[in-house]
């Protein structure tokens, strides 16, 4: 062994022997247990941040201790395509160009981030490698992957015939510039300042900067605990208002801030999405009094046809014409949303999505976590889950863009003119309009071709299908949201519904995962897994906490406090990374990056290699001088064992109890910590020094070879690299490499 441990030379060499002996292929019909976990999936266009890597660190050790302890160990990897994210980050370099999306139809956009992903897709998966995750690569999935696809599109088929879809109103960020909408990502919030207006309603006197959308209140808000207006609660409330006598009731909800303006809020639930979950909460009339084409609604009265902006201008004007207005606040500043693109003004609307009945799908999961089908972990992390799913609202399933998985719907033109669809025409320039209306100027070919967006109205007639139903139809251009595609992952990566590794390896037993997303993507997988196949999809689920930066605050770029986990892998290996951030782990709860332990680990590294060098430099000249060999353990006459030996051994047995009982727990910083301190403070500090000066070497180095081997292989989870080159240096112990060397069971008990 070299003098000193290098830890790229070590993760070089032990990759080596992993990738040359394809260790970590799984076999269906083994006939071992299986032990399976799928890797949650990383963004494909992106790169690995420290929360990727403790996931990646965990996940890992779960499998390498399962598979060393015998059991058929999957690991299944992949990437996920990420909607949103991928396709802001696509138009970010589009930008740098001069260009949009708005440059290109849909299908042409599609194949340029297709490519854009399959250019960066390997950098992701070359991080998952560079980690040391012994994940079977035969079985990398993409959740674009033609299976993929057919069963996220099966299964909708299925809800559909089932009566589970419908489509209604939902509200999105609308920009009336481009004709689409755009995710909360893509808004940018400008700071300015605006008029704001105190006007009467009755008895209540109400501020807002937008009076126009006053058209479309159907309801006044207090806070519950605001005195002033408890008189009020429950109560309908008359006034005169512009469009004639009005009558709106009163309703209390904590979202209403005492502190601003009066202390009472009006609810527009069509043009806003804070009082849109208010309307859901009181069950209120949602009244569109602006429509896609940037002009009021008919609900709007008289002021129908005008454009916002004139409209608002007009409302002013009657509602002093009325002494309705009781006071200005010229110098009111706000957050007013706008497109990141051109700064152009985002409106949000209430418009057609798809949704999904949770009901049905509700309680079965709801139930499979109340009777411990499904275990979470660390156990008051479950309350999250089930006051979730307790009041679980239907679940719009519809996204604005270009990537994912488009929704197979298809419309007839015929039977639906009133179809609002945006366009590339033959010269390039964008169009939009009512296809009926169009298609007096276009062919149905161009309007299909050039095709961005279509907007279709709630009672519009469609046709469900994979293909085209024939001439005559437009596409739906919506896309499923991500958690209903990566809601059905146990189904994609195994290949549901008829492959051997679905029939042997699920359920699935563990998901490991950040607790944030805890509702959003394991509660659907749960309600997936139950409804397709009758069984939860994984038996328990581990959620980690958040990484802050060192100093504690969430990390960002503004605060420049991002850490780069490749900076640290490049400076104390990637061992030091994984125990760090192991042990630095608070069961569940956020923990500030443990740049400490991950020095701490990165001695530990060159500790146990010492340790190595140490044992082996002591065998060898043993065996000059005697020899002879130094037997293994089993072979050794107990009666030869001293004080000190036996009392390391009963240290060593009482280590692997709980080891295990710690890992069989999820309580993974303890179980590495018993390992740190065996190794360092019993087995380093107590032991070694002890026997140093002993006449029977022979019987100090059985047992400290024995002993420092059990170790290692307890270790070999945590710190995989380290450990797989030391044991390639041990001579005569095996000719298996140490990931897939038997996990110490009982030890033998020596005689006292």
């Amino acid at each position: 062994m070299d003098k000193t441990f290098e830890h790229k030379t070590a993760q070089e060499k032990a990759r080596e022997i992993w990738e040359k002996g394809g260790f970590f292929k799984a076999h269906a019909n083994s006939g071992k247990e299986p032990f399976t976990i799928l890797l949650p999936p990383p963004n494909a266009s992106g790169k690995m941040h420290t929360g990727n890597v403790l996931m990646i660190a965990l996940e890992d050790l779960l499998i390498r201790w399962k598979r060393m302890q015998g059991y058929e160990a999957l690991w299944v990897p992949g990437t996920d395509h990420a909607g949103f994210e991928t396709q802001t980050t696509f138009e970010r370099e589009l930008k740098k160009e001069g260009k949009s999306r708005f440059d290109f139809d849909r299908n042409t956009l599609y194949s340029q981030i297709v490519d854009f992903v399959q250019q960066n897709k390997h950098q992701i998966e070359n991080q998952i490698k560079e980690m040391g995750a012994s994940v079977d690569w035969s079985r990398y999935t993409f959740t674009l992957d033609e299976h993929a696809v057919n069963v996220v599109l099966d299964t909708f088929e299925k809800m559909v015939k089932d009566g589970l879809i419908y489509r209604s109103d939902y509200v999105v960020n609308y920009s009336f510039k481009w004709g689409t909408t755009f995710s909360d990502a893509e808004i940018v919030y400008k700071e300015q300042k605006s008029p704001l207006y105190y006007i009467r309603y009755g008895p209540l006197t109400v501020a807002t900067v937008r009076p126009e959308s006053k058209l479309g209140d159907t309801a006044l808000a207090v806070n519950p605990n605001d005195d002033r207006y408890k008189e009020y609660v429950g109560k309908d409330i008359e006034f005169e208002d512009v469009l004639g006598p009005n009558k709106l009731k009163v309703i209390a909800d904590p979202y209403v801030d005492i502190e601003f303006g009066t202390g009472v809020l009006k609810v527009t639930p069509a043009h806003d999405k804070n009082d849109y979950e208010i309307g859901l909460r009181h069950g209120l009339e949602i009244r569109n009094v602006v429509g896609i084409n940037g002009r009021m609604t008919e609900n709007a009265g008289k002021y129908a046809g005008m454009k916002v902006l004139e409209a608002r201008k007009k409302v002013i004007e009657d509602l002093n014409g009325m002494g309705l207005i009781e006071k200005v606040d010229e110098d009111y500043e706000n957050l007013v949303p706008v497109d990141y693109r051109s700064g152009d003004y985002i409106e949000q609307l209430v418009m057609p999505n798809w949704f999904v009945k949770v009901e049905p799908l509700r309680k079965p999961a709801l139930d499979a976590v109340l009777e411990k089908k499904v275990n979470i972990y660390p156990k008051w992390r479950e309350i999250t889950y089930l006051r979730w799913m307790e009041n679980m609202r239907d679940w719009p399933i519809s996204r604005q863009i270009v990537w994912g998985i488009r929704i197979p719907a298809w419309y007839s033109v015929e039977e639906n003119p009133d179809i609002t669809v945006t366009f590339l025409n033959g010269k390039g320039a964008i169009t939009s309009g009512k296809v009926g209306e169009l298609l007096g100027s276009y062919t149905l070919k161009e309007i299909e071709d050039g095709l961005q967006s279509l907007v279709a109205p709630k009672k519009a007639v469609y046709v469900i299908g994979k293909e085209k139903p024939g001439d005559g139809f437009l596409p739906e251009t919506d896309t499923f949201d991500t958690w209903f595609s990566s809601g059905q992952w146990p189904l994609v990566t195994l290949k549901y519904p008829d492959s051997e590794d679905f029939k042997y390896f699920y359920p699935t037993s563990v998901l490991e995962t950040g607790w944030e997303i805890v509702t959003r993507w394991v509660s659907r997988m749960i309600m997936f897994g139950i409804y397709l196949t009758g069984q939860p999809p994984f038996k328990d689920v581990y959620l980690h906490g958040h990484i802050r930066a060192i100093d504690g605050r969430k990390m960002s770029k503004s605060l420049g406090n991002v850490i780069n986990p490749d900076d640290y892998i490049e400076k104390y290996g990637v061992d030091a990374l994984r125990m760090g951030l192991i042990n630095g782990t608070a069961n569940g709860k956020d923990f500030n990056f443990p740049h400490d332990k991950i020095l701490g680990y990165r001695n530990f590294a060159n500790k146990i290699w010492n340790m190595a060098r140490f044992m082996l430099i002591m065998t060898e000249s043993y065996e000059e001088e005697t020899g002879e060999k130094v037997p293994f353990f089993g072979d050794l006459d107990q009666e030869l064992l001293q004080a000190e030996d036996l009392e390391i051994m009963e240290k060593l047995n009482g280590l692997i109890g709980e080891v295990d009982k710690n890992l069989e727990k999820y309580r993974f910083a303890d179980a590495g910590d018993a390992i740190y301190h065996f190794m360092w403070d019993e087995l380093a500090s107590g032991y070694i020094e002890k026997v140093k000066g002993r006449e029977d070497k022979v019987v100090a180095l059985c047992v400290l070879r024995h002993t420092y081997v059990t170790s290692l292989k307890l270790l070999h989870p945590f710190m995989p690299f380290a450990t797989e080159h030391i044991w390639s240096h041990l001579p005569g112990l095996s000719n298996e490499p140490l990931a897939i060397s038997k996990w110490p069971g009982d030890q033998v008990k020596p005689k006292k």
